[in-house]
């Protein structure tokens, strides 16, 4: 039996230091949140944008968590056209999901956690609220469900 090594992708390597350092003051100074929680917000952020790159046509979405770092990186438009050049080839919009568009939210949030998993990226648990997701049960049946 031959042991398997994954290898995760580090969302820092993903923009410049620069680029970095700019978005995370950003999103501190916009949603008056934390250094850590910024830089958190802002690595799942880039993870997500990547995997929406790799996966075109697959519903995808941000938790409204993870979405505070996506508006952050699209008002900053120069910065957010070139990550979209480098990683999709093209501009990654930004379009609010109805939540009849793809299926329950539950759905999209399992496909985008997926996606980013198979991009090579840890998921934040608290900022996908994944503890929801790893249950195959939730709501209905989980004995700690919030809607039993």
């Amino acid at each position: 039996m031959t042991a398997t090594t994954v290898v995760l992708r580090d969302p820092r390597t993903l923009v410049s230091p620069e680029v970095w350092e700019r978005l995370v003051k950003l999103i501190m100074r916009d949603h008056d949140i934390d250094f850590d929680l910024a830089e958190r917000t802002f690595g799942q952020t880039l993870a997500y944008l990547v995997a929406a790159a790799e996966n075109p046509g697959t519903p995808m979405g941000p938790t409204p968590a993870v979405d505070l770092g996506v508006h952050t990186f699209v008002l900053d438009t120069p910065r957010y056209i070139d990550f979209c050049q480098t990683y999709a080839g093209r501009y990654i919009h930004h379009v609010p999901v109805l939540e009849d568009d793809h299926g329950s939210p539950q759905q999209v949030l399992r496909t985008t956690i997926e996606a980013i998993r198979k991009a090579g990226f840890d998921p934040d648990r608290e900022l996908w609220n994944a503890a929801d997701v790893d249950c195959n049960q939730c709501y209905a049946g989980c004995h700690d469900s919030p809607k039993k």
